[in-house]
């Protein structure tokens, strides 16, 4: 029922389209992935709440909610997203939304919590998902080599997944009073929201993030072609960035309320899950072309930041801390990934 009304709504859009110019186009491009981004933003919101509650409900340990119920839901954007585009055949914008997404969150979201407050890593959690980060990292570096995701690809990175999920239930098992459990202890109780609401949250979330997604991507490709560039460019910076607002309010609010491991972990497990299961689904949907520029640049810089975080947030260091040197130093970073992105365009 959603695809069939964001379809219908694309075919209206479209027939609108043929009747502007390229003014009228790129103006009505923009509104829509102002409004598409917003929306989905909302909706992101509500999703996460209502799947969080609902799995508390549910007698979900914290922990696991933090690590899988969380992670998933502000992946939730990134997933409808390079979904659509995927389906819709805009292969840029499905993986520049994952990859640029995960550079994002370490370089601008953790940079700028940092430059709130230094983030002080406990989590023995955390500890040990970053080195799977990297190893999940080298391994979407191996499969982008011969210039495309195809099914197969797919299927072993939703394999990987699958895995990984299996190991977030073992070490929840086995880390019952790690330091991320508490915090997510503290954030459930701290909002207590009844079973039908909570419910109600998922439905309603997940069907303005189909919609909204839709919207957005619709937005993004006509900007991408008013502007002449490529669609890539368009969701490694602006569809990337817009995606991973969700991520920024959790993690900076985290933050401020010295909950560190809630905002190191947010951008862990949202960059495990963009880079499994959003590209895994994309994939499945329809193989997806990767431009050459994508290794040697988006995934090459993904890799260093992400074996970046992993030494200076929980290396030699305990605990692990990332203090507001660093921090601005993250945010050097992707300042000079924007402008590398420029200037390829320009080129």
């Amino acid at each position: 029922m959603h695809l069939i009304l964001s379809t219908v709504l694309h075919n209206f859009l479209f027939t609108i389209l043929r009747a502007l110019n390229i003014r009228d186009i790129m103006l009505l491009s923009l509104s829509a992935l102002i409004a598409g981004l917003a929306l989905l933003i909302w909706s992101a919101g509500r999703f996460v709440d209502g799947s969080s509650a609902t799995a508390h409900h549910l007698g979900m340990s914290p922990l696991l909610v933090g690590m899988i119920i969380v992670g998933f839901g502000t992946s939730a954007p990134e997933m409808t997203v390079s979904a659509i585009s995927a389906w819709q055949g805009n292969p840029g914008i499905a993986l520049g939304n994952a990859y640029g997404s995960n550079i994002c969150n370490i370089a601008l979201i953790l940079g700028l919590c940092a430059l709130v407050k230094p983030v002080i890593v406990h989590s023995k959690v955390i500890s040990r998902e970053l080195p799977l980060l990297l190893l999940m990292t080298v391994l979407t570096a191996v499969m982008l080599s011969n210039g495309q995701i195809s099914r197969r690809d797919a299927v072993i990175l939703l394999t990987a997944f699958a895995l990984y999920m299996v190991w977030c239930l073992h070490e929840s098992r086995q880390l019952k009073h790690d330091p991320l459990s508490g915090d997510i202890k503290n954030e459930l109780t701290r909002h207590v929201m009844p079973l039908n609401k909570a419910i109600f949250f998922v439905i309603v979330g997940l069907a303005l993030l189909i919609i909204s997604s839709r919207v957005l991507v619709w937005g993004a490709v006509g900007i991408a072609h008013a502007l002449g560039v490529s669609d890539l460019i368009i969701g490694l910076t602006i569809v990337a960035v817009g995606t991973s607002l969700p991520e920024l309010a959790s993690s900076i609010a985290a933050v401020q309320k010295n909950e560190y491991d809630i905002a190191l972990g947010n951008v862990i497990g949202s960059n495990m899950f963009n880079t499994l299961i959003v590209v895994g689904i994309a994939g499945i949907i329809h193989p997806l072309a990767v431009d050459p520029m994508m290794l040697k640049r988006d995934v090459l810089v993904m890799g260093l930041l992400t074996l970046a975080i992993m030494v200076i947030g929980c290396g030699l260091r305990k605990p692990g801390r990332i203090n507001r040197v660093e921090g601005g130093g993250l945010l050097l970073c992707y300042i000079g990934y924007l402008t590398w992105i420029v200037v390829s365009a320009v080129n």
